[in-house]
């Protein structure tokens, strides 16, 4: 027999129990030889918070809403922010620095005041000759002084008439020239102490009150002029450049216009009031004779107490009246318009 029929023959003899055996032992080889070639599961790590990890947090850095073109935003006054300037035409009354610039030619103790029966632009009720200046009651030799510093332009007698158009009208005479064109005269002196060509600061004694020239009574008679000293129309009130004698004392300068803003005379009367309306004090005044109403008012007084006035006048029938304000060391301006 052959090794071939051999073989055959032990298969073929196999017994069923030998078969099932085969097949669980080859069943588990393969289950074993399966899971060694499947890769065994990686252990993914749970996340764990540390100390750098934060919950985010926005950016410091602010983008700006963009804005309307269409929205103004008004602007924030500041200390150097210019005020709308005050307009007397408009307003009841303006206060203003004015130019007090001019010492005052008589000083304490004597009569440092100005006459008021006969002040500037004046005819004493039609009685002397326009004023064109003011007059400082004094007795003979009390001491005159600049106004302020200047050059003398004139020291003498108006024997030849250069200021005014007579001659020995103003008697012994001083004229100062300051600066900015402005002039101060000095009339009626008994003495001079000064020649043409000095140089003069103010407060400087340059004469003594006298009644020289075309004078009543001794006095000194001042004035202010602008421009050209010698053009006997181109004085200016000297109360409203003349520093107030007194520390709470103000100015008042008026102009009473028509709707063509031509000056108009008038009789005025001025009253000051308490705050509790007890009158303290009355003046009665008069403008400009017209032909010397060539400034910017018409009418012009100094030291005046600080407080509160009233002004009434008629004019054409009609009666007028003004509440206004005076301020120490101010100048109120008023502008009346009539019809």
């Amino acid at each position: 027999m052959s090794l071939r029929g051999v073989a055959r023959s032990a298969t073929t003899k196999q017994s069923p129990q030998f078969i099932k055996g085969c097949v669980v032992v080859l069943t588990q080889l393969f289950i074993i030889l399966a899971a060694s070639c499947t890769p065994a599961p990686t252990k993914e790590p749970v996340p764990t918070l540390t100390a750098t990890a934060a919950i985010p947090t926005f950016s410091p850095t602010i983008i700006p809403l963009p804005t309307s073109t269409n929205t103004t935003i008004p602007p924030t006054l500041t200390s150097t922010s210019t005020p709308i300037p005050c307009d007397p035409h408009t307003a009841d009354f303006c206060i203003t620095d004015g130019h007090f610039i001019l010492q005052r030619p008589i000083h304490p103790p004597a009569n440092d005041s100005v006459d008021r029966t006969y002040p500037f632009g004046s005819t004493a009720n039609g009685a002397r000759d326009p004023h064109r200046g003011v007059e400082f009651i004094n007795g003979l030799g009390i001491p005159v002084y600049a106004a302020g510093d200047g050059v003398v332009l004139f020291a003498g007698p108006d024997d030849v008439a250069i200021y005014s158009p007579w001659t020995i009208f103003y008697g012994n005479l001083v004229v100062i020239q300051h600066e900015n064109d402005l002039f101060t005269l000095y009339a009626h002196l008994s003495k001079i102490d000064v020649r043409t060509g000095d140089e003069i600061k103010a407060g400087e004694q340059i004469g003594e009150v006298g009644r020289s020239g075309v004078a009543i009574g001794s006095h000194l008679h001042f004035e202010v002029r602008r421009g050209d000293a010698a053009d006997y129309f181109s004085m200016v009130n000297p109360e409203l450049w003349l520093i107030p004698s007194k520390p709470d004392f103000g100015a008042l300068s008026i102009s009473i216009q028509d709707t063509s803003s031509a000056f108009q005379s008038a009789s005025l009367t001025l009253q000051q009031y308490s705050a509790d309306g007890e009158v303290l004090g009355l003046n009665y005044l008069e403008t400009y004779y017209p032909p010397l109403a060539l400034g910017e008012e018409n009418l012009g007084i100094g030291d005046l107490s600080a407080g509160r006035y009233r002004i009434t006048f008629i004019h054409n029938g009609v009666f007028y009246e003004r509440w206004v304000e005076v301020q120490s060391g101010k100048l109120t301006e008023v502008v009346i318009i009539v019809k």
